[in-house]
């Protein structure tokens, strides 16, 4: 249909619509020179574990990919570039009652339409410590878990996703949400909702990358049409970030099967440009294809180097 034609019946243009990580980053890569595309976990059937009693009485457990700050790895602050040496790569828990410094520069969030600066955005400790006490939750768990964002599927279902299942069982948690924040860490935090749900534990994954999500396969998804790295709000915006929370809770209330997803209504800008930015090799020129290209050899060379210090 013609601009003019749109425009006279109020339509949104076409691109504005989730963004379609999947076929990005497939030709993003290809054009960089890296040959086959990533192959993404892909399931037919997906576990659905209903709530057993009212989320008032439930424990809820949060789980995120965000990275404990390290003082001396580089630049993580906001508007970081992507930082390889702020990874890690083994499941760590911490105490929900106490606030933390965790930062998401280790992985590809959208740098070019959000900086990061607002840990709420990609952490909701505080808020789901506010629903804690107002009863809207019977009890946050006490301790909140770090899933490694590894592109090794082997890792993540027979390493990282038990090990979390097996501190949600320790802490007798009954729901959890998971929030991501890179293409990859949609797929962890995908496969050990999965893991989750077949462990008698009911799960809600909260993310901005639909098309991934939900080509694993989870049972509840609540999504954010933001740039990646928002997963839980717009930035200090405390209504935007309550908001997005209780609509996850909703969704962990109401799901009456697996597969189910929720659109946030809430929009990231009025103008939806910004989604045709992220791995669009159309909008680069050959030499900052090159560029690019230098740029992920070196955090490739940068991550391998730290994985061989942490487990030599």
């Amino acid at each position: 249909m013609s601009n003019e034609r749109a425009s006279e019946f109020g339509f949104a243009p076409p691109h504005d619509e989730p963004v379609p990580y999947l076929q990005r980053i497939a030709t993003y890569y290809q054009a960089l020179g890296y040959g086959a595309p990533y192959e993404w976990a892909h399931y037919a059937e997906v576990p659905f574990h209903p709530l057993t009693k009212p989320l008032s009485g439930c424990r809820v457990a949060l789980i995120t990919t965000a990275a404990p700050f390290r003082a001396g790895a580089g630049d993580q602050g906001p508007g970081a570039p992507y930082n390889a040496k702020a990874k890690f790569y083994a499941v760590y828990s911490g105490d929900t009652s106490i606030d933390h410094d965790l930062r998401i520069s280790h992985v590809a969030i959208d740098r070019q339409h959000t900086t990061a600066e607002d840990p709420a955005t990609y952490f909701p400790l505080a808020e789901l410590r506010r629903s804690a006490a107002s009863g809207r939750i019977g009890s946050l768990a006490p301790r909140f878990h770090g899933a490694p964002t590894n592109r090794s599927h082997r890792a993540t279902l027979e390493v990282d996703a038990p090990e979390i299942v097996a501190r949600c069982k320790a802490d007798a948690v009954d729901a959890a949400i998971l929030v991501p924040n890179c293409p990859v860490c949609h797929q962890t935090a995908s496969l050990v909702a999965r893991l989750l749900e077949d462990s008698g534990i009911a799960s809600v994954v909260m993310g901005c990358a639909k098309d991934i999500v939900e080509r694993v396969g989870v049972p509840r998804l609540l999504f954010s049409d933001f740039p990646l790295g928002n997963a839980a709000g717009r930035p200090k915006d405390a209504a935007s970030q309550a908001f997005t929370l209780e609509l996850a809770l909703r969704t962990l209330e109401t799901a009456p099967g697996s597969r189910i997803t929720v659109q946030s209504p809430l929009r990231w800008s009025s103008n939806p440009d910004w989604k045709l930015d992220y791995c669009n090799i159309e909008r680069l020129g050959p030499e900052e294809i090159r560029h690019r290209r230098a740029e992920f050899d070196r955090a490739k060379a940068q991550a391998k180097q730290l994985r061989e210090e942490l487990d030599p």
